[in-house]
């Protein structure tokens, strides 16, 4: 069995999938949003290594309260331990636990094969992916997280192909991926996808700036309000109505 770089678990996960979950925060991220309240993640080496076993034995402890739930992994980007994934997941199916990958998408390289056949061994596994599309447009997508979205918009084509569910999750931040048109295009993307389960608009919130001043980062941010939550109920229908305009053209 694969060991997993670590950084933390949680016990009552309600807001990484369907029912109180058991969260795995894996280290190592290669996107750098400039919103990222996790930044304690993004080094590759860090982290506790794990067993899988061990990790189960984490879950079994409380199984009772996880009815309806199950084991989310998120990070950091879960994608970039794939081995570990998949060998961990292994085990959950034998135990009947529901899995879902919180994932941005970012490690996903169709042209990779022996990295593709990996992944298409962890679909079998996976019963949610919860995909996180930081901004649809490329430009955009690269000033606020530093990575290109490409193979990230063709990772969600893929979760459909696989029959995947998918749960989109998108964080509207004031001034910057609150724009309706792009707000409407990411609709009109996800829309054409029919393993698409549920859509997430999540608020900008200030809760990871005083993390940044403790580790001595820089915080991008800075001066940017949160995401007032009424503002964001019209928002999230910006993108409803692009999924629904897409679906009226199928």
């Amino acid at each position: 069995m694969k060991q997993g770089r670590i950084h933390s678990l949680e016990s009552f996960g309600t807001v990484d999938g369907p029912g109180v979950r058991f969260v795995v925060f894996v280290q190592g991220c290669p996107m750098r949003c400039a919103y990222c309240h996790n930044p304690d993640t993004w080094e590759m080496n860090a982290g506790t290594l794990m067993e899988p076993e061990y990790i189960i034995e984490q879950y079994k402890r409380n199984e009772s309260f996880y009815k309806g739930g199950g084991i989310t992994v998120t990070g950091g980007e879960p994608l970039m331990q794939l081995d570990f994934l998949i060998d961990l997941f292994t085990l959950a199916k034998k135990e009947n636990i529901h899995t879902c990958i919180d994932s941005s998408g970012i490690a996903f390289q169709p042209n990779n094969a022996p990295l593709m056949e990996k992944m298409d061994k962890l679909m079998t596994l996976t019963d949610l992916v919860m995909l996180d599309i930081k901004h649809i447009d490329p430009e955009k997508h690269k000033e606020l997280t530093s990575q290109p979205n490409e193979n990230i918009l063709k990772f969600a084509a893929y979760l459909n192909e696989k029959h995947v569910d998918m749960w989109i999750r998108h964080v509207v931040v004031p001034g910057i991926t609150d724009d309706d048109k792009y707000l409407f295009d990411l609709g009109y993307f996800i829309g054409q996808f029919s393993n698409l389960k549920a859509l997430d608009a999540l608020p900008y919130h200030t809760m990871g700036e005083s993390k940044y001043e403790k580790l001595g980062m820089e915080y991008k941010l800075k001066g940017v309000p949160p995401m007032d939550k009424k503002i964001l109920l019209e928002k999230k229908q910006v993108i409803l109505d692009g999924i629904r305009k897409r679906r009226e053209e199928m």
